[in-house]
Order: C-alpha cells, then structure tokens, then sequence
C-alpha cells in the first residue's frame, strides 16, 4: 500500500461518496450560474445558431453552452483538489486527471470556433484524434480486451487480449472519436445531449464508486469516478437552460466535451482494469462486467452513429453529412412531443446505462435481467403508443368500431 493510502487509512476514510456528491453539486451550480453571462457572451460574438432545414428549432439561438459546462468541470475537480479525501486522486503517481483536462481544454477550444466559424471537418476530425492522444500520453488508455473464446476452460469460457502499445493507442483513439461524434450526432432536440451525458456518466461514476469499493478503497481508482461525477454535475447545470424551449445550446463545444469525458471516464474504469487478477475466467457476468457497462453506455449514441454512417453512405453522400433522420427525428415523426420525445430517449439511456451498472454490481443476476426486460418493456410502448393513436385517427371515424 502506498503512503497516501496508508495515510487514508490512517484518518479513517470511507468511501467518499459525499465528496463525490459535493464535487457533482459544486460542478452543475457553477454550470448553473455561468450559463447566463457565456449566452450574453455568445450573442456578442455572433455565436448563433440560425434556423435549418434539418433542425427543429425556429428561432435563432446562441450556442457556447458547453463553454459554461467546462467552466463547472473546472470548478468541481478544482475543489476536488481541496477536500482531504478526493486531493489523494490528484497524486498516487496518476496523471489522468491532467490529461483529461488538457484534451478537453483542445476540444472546447476547437467547439469554440467551430460554433462560430464553422470549421470543416477535416480540422474537427484531427484535433479529435490529438485529443485521443493527449490521454495516451497522460496514461489514460485501453491495457486489456477481453474476448469470449479461446479460453479452453469448461463451460463458458474466454480468453484475455493483452494489446500491445499500437494496439492500446488505436484502441483508444477510436474510442474517443467515436463517443465525440456520437454525442455530436444525438444533439439534435433541447435538451437532449446534456441529458445522456448526464445519465450516462451518472452510471459511470456508479460503476466506479463500485470499482473503488472492491479495490479495497484504493486512491488509484479515484479519477474515473471524478471525472464521471463532475461530468454529470456539469451537464444537470446546463439542463434548465437547454431543455424545450431552449435558450441556450451547448454546440459542438458542448458535445464534444461530453464526449470526450466520457471516453476518458469510460477508458480509465474499463480499459484499465487487469482482468487477470482476482477473475474468474469461467465466469462470464464477471468478465463482461466492463464492456456491458461501456456497452449500456453508449448505446444510444453508438447505435445511432452507425445508423447515420450507413444511411448516409448507402444514399451516396459523405457519412458527415447531416440529415434529419437521427432517432430522435424519428420520435417526432410518430407523433410523440418535443419534450415526450427527449424524456423517452433518458428512459432508453437510463434502462441500458444503469441496467449494466446493476449486472456489475448486484449479485442477482436474474432479478436485474427481470428489471432490465421490463423497462425496455415500457420503453418500446410508452415509444410506440402515438404512432397507433394516429393509425387509429388516421381511419377516418373507424376508431372505436370493430374491424369488419
């Protein structure tokens, strides 16, 4: 044991589950409270999102919101340096933190011009790629890949992929493309980017609070919770600013803050655990437990990312290319309200995100497949319910009668 942690024990730390809180609370108050004066700042500088084809707003709104959200992040590690529990994140050798902040600082500085002069997106794609290597090179990258075969055990079985640098790098930088962009893809109604971010790094920081917890309360395993914690603080402050009608959009500054702190969260939690330590390599909840989370996580933004690529290229056009087709369109279009259309794309996140969190932490597994079978249950008919009203008003005076 280091001499942090034995000094942590010493002082008789728990969990710092109210440090965590209090780190959260401090990020989305600041967010809260910047929010304002960066929409004036916005307005100024002519940081406006003018009405599209493809968009669902109608008046000019500014952007920069994620300039506000980044401002919370700050905040909230900041004063995670100050409290005695979480300052033990900060040392212990690591430098995820310092990375984190250094490729988020790139990619809201990029947002920033982006939504104001429109960068192409050669220029978005590179400084995403810079940023997958900022983390690398702070530390925070993919060590161990688990794959469902070539374990020769019995019964379920598998086997553990060590990757190699090249392998840990390109892993990585996938990894945070891919989460930017979705995030990017998925901002399309009010309110709706910042409420995925939120419920997804709220699962995050759950599923590393449970880390820290079976890791004997080891400081090492603090920063994916903090990074996830503040994330989630960030984006409950800019909520009331940017769900319908919204005043403010956090912009390509916004998404691509989310992202990348989410694949950095993600990375630090899952990519770096040794599943050859303490794992059972014939238990197959155990091992899945990372990637089912990463999975539940980003569904959502993955899945709709893959649909746009594809839709996109088999129309003939560039897969960068925007449409309005994403899932949210979709939602609109049979029939569900702009607010009832955001509200059912949290409860999709929330039933994946959290359901994977509870197949990593509870022991019961039936009772969690039971409770994750049931909420997509109500998902797919609370989602599906105005598309029949207006089957049934779209007969012309048949509803209510019996087919003939």
């Amino acid at each position: 044991m280091s001499y942090l942690a034995q000094e942590q024990s010493s002082f008789g730390y728990g969990l710092p589950i109210r440090e965590y809180l209090l780190v959260g609370l401090c990020a989305a108050v600041v967010t809260l409270l910047l929010t304002g004066p960066v929409r004036m700042l916005a307005l100024k500088a002519g940081a406006v999102a003018w009405p599209r084809g493809r968009d669902v707003h109608v008046t000019p709104t500014p952007r920069w919101g994620g300039l506000a959200m980044f401002g919370g992040v700050l905040a909230g590690i900041g004063l995670a340096a100050q409290l005695p529990a979480l300052r033990l994140a900060f040392f212990e050798g690591s430098t995820d933190v310092l990375g984190v902040l250094l490729a988020t600082a790139l990619l809201v500085g990029i947002g920033l011009l982006d939504d104001r002069y429109d960068l192409d997106a050669i220029t978005k794609f590179a400084a995403q790629i810079t940023a997958g290597g900022v983390l690398v090179l702070f530390g925070v990258q993919w060590l161990t890949f688990w794959i469902p075969w070539g374990g020769g055990g019995t019964g379920i079985s598998g086997s553990y992929l060590l990757l190699g640098q090249a392998q840990g790098v390109l892993l990585t930088v996938l990894l945070t493309v891919a989460l930017v962009n979705a995030m990017n893809f998925v901002d399309g109604l009010d309110g709706l980017a910042a409420g995925i971010g939120m419920i997804t790094s709220l699962a995050t920081a759950v599923f590393c609070i449970g880390l820290i917890r079976e890791n004997g309360n080891d400081p090492a395993t603090y920063s994916p919770a903090l990074i996830a914690i503040v994330l989630a603080g960030a984006c409950l402050g800019f909520l009331p600013h940017n769900f319908n009608p919204a005043r403010i959009f956090m912009g390509d500054t916004g998404s691509m803050l989310v992202g990348v702190l989410l694949a950095a969260a993600t990375t630090s939690a899952s990519g770096t655990i040794n599943f050859a330590v303490g794992a059972n390599p014939t238990d197959f909840l155990a091992l899945l437990t990372p990637l089912v989370v990463l999975a539940g996580i980003v569904f959502i933004p993955m899945l709709d990312l893959l649909l746009a690529v594809v839709r996109r290229t088999r129309a003939g056009t560039s897969p960068f290319s925007p449409d309005k087709m994403h899932l949210h369109h979709r939602l609109l279009e049979v029939g569900h309200s702009h607010r009832r259309a955001v509200l059912l794309a949290y409860l999709w996140v929330a039933v994946l995100a959290f359901g994977g969190v509870a197949l990593a932490l509870v022991d019961d597994v039936p009772l969690v497949l039971g409770a994750i079978a049931g909420g997509l249950v109500v998902a797919v008919v609370a989602s599906a319910v105005p598309h029949r009203v207006r089957s049934r008003t779209a007969g012309g005076g048949t509803a209510g009668r019996p087919a003939p």
